[in-house]
């Protein structure tokens, strides 16, 4: 046969999902860099978005006067009794 001293010839007609995969991930055209770079935005960035749509992060100076804030209120509480 002609494909038996082929080091490099595919079995099948080379149309299979592994072949379409290793083209889209190894071609380089810039349609595939672009969808690339795009799912992994993705990835990063919905997660992202749902753990950052909540309360606002508080500075370290609103986390200290609150808790200064809680202190003395449990201090006032104790001294009461």
């Amino acid at each position: 046969m002609a494909s038996e001293g082929n080091p490099n010839a595919r079995v099948g007609n080379g149309n299979g999902f592994k072949s379409k995969l290793n083209h889209f991930l190894y071609s380089g055209d810039k349609k595939h860099v672009f969808a690339g770079l795009t799912i992994i935005t993705a990835i990063f960035a919905v997660p992202w978005y749902y753990m950052s749509r909540g309360s606002k992060h508080q500075s370290h100076q609103d986390y200290l006067e609150k808790a200064d804030k809680a202190r003395s209120a449990r201090l006032s509480s104790s001294s009461a009794k």
